[in-house]
């Protein structure tokens, strides 16, 4: 107990809410803060790493990953969430956490970072931009039960178009391409909103998914510095077409 809490223990009703600080740590212990938090920790150390090799990174790139890492500095203290009931600890988690809860999101969600890179400005940013504000929209259209068919069939065909896009190094408008990207974001915001747990807050279970999803986001435009280099053209245009396979699997499975 630290001296605030003593100076606090004795009173009713600061007993009750040194209480229920308690088991909202609990709770989010148990919902795996600690590792998520402990993941996040890791991914911008390894982006700090990255950038600290004297790669160029246009200004916005730069703005993009100060915002990743300020939503991960006010995530860190768990007496943040002292004042929030367990329900909203759990509804944000949990949004947190379903992107990457399955391959077909977290690849396709990559994959956008690593054609904006390859794209350079101003589509390494208006992509991981315009990505998660239509993926937001979808998930509304998940939570509302808005019914819209070949969820599963979209997600994969995104993993496949976008994967093909970076193995074929494709110079499409951004006119084209920030829409093809956006009708991609309905099917995978769908899938999040319709998956809120029972209990959960709907509006911090779309912040969490919508952060998780701009950190994957981020990831793929910090592996996408390697474009600079032969060698990392020869990489990133495999990596498209490891996507693109994978997406076919999906696809495969999602109409079987």
């Amino acid at each position: 107990m630290n001296a605030r809490d003593k100076r606090e223990y004795g009173n009713p009703e600061c007993e009750a809410s040194l209480n229920d600080k308690k088991e909202l740590k609990t709770a989010a212990r148990e919902a795996g803060l600690p590792d998520l938090l402990r993941m996040l920790k890791l991914l911008f150390t390894g982006l700090a790493k990255i950038s600290s090799f004297g790669f160029r990174v246009s200004q916005l790139s730069r703005i993009s990953i100060f915002v990743f890492r300020l939503s991960f500095l006010v995530l860190l203290p768990l007496d943040a969430f002292a004042h929030v009931k367990g329900g909203e600890v759990i509804g944000l988690l949990s949004g947190m956490k379903h992107p990457i809860s399955g391959w077909d999101h977290v690849l396709a969600m990559i994959a956008v970072g690593l054609w904006g890179a390859q794209l350079g400005a101003p589509a390494v940013w208006l992509l991981p931009v315009t990505f998660p504000m239509v993926m937001a929209f979808g998930g509304l259209l998940g939570l509302l039960g808005v019914p819209l068919p070949g969820i599963e069939v979209g997600i994969a065909v995104s993993a496949m178009a976008l994967g093909f896009a970076v193995f074929r190094e494709a110079r499409l408008k951004l006119w084209l391409a920030a829409p093809m990207v956006g009708f991609f974001a309905i099917f995978h915001g769908y899938a999040h909103g319709a998956e809120l747990p029972p209990g959960g807050n709907g509006l911090l279970y779309s912040i969490g998914f919508v952060v998780t999803t701009g950190m994957l986001h981020a990831t793929g435009i910090a592996i996408g510095l390697i474009h600079q280099w032969p060698a990392g053209k020869l990489v990133l245009r495999l990596s498209g077409a490891f996507v693109s396979v994978a997406g076919v699997l999906f696809l495969w499975k999602a109409i079987t």
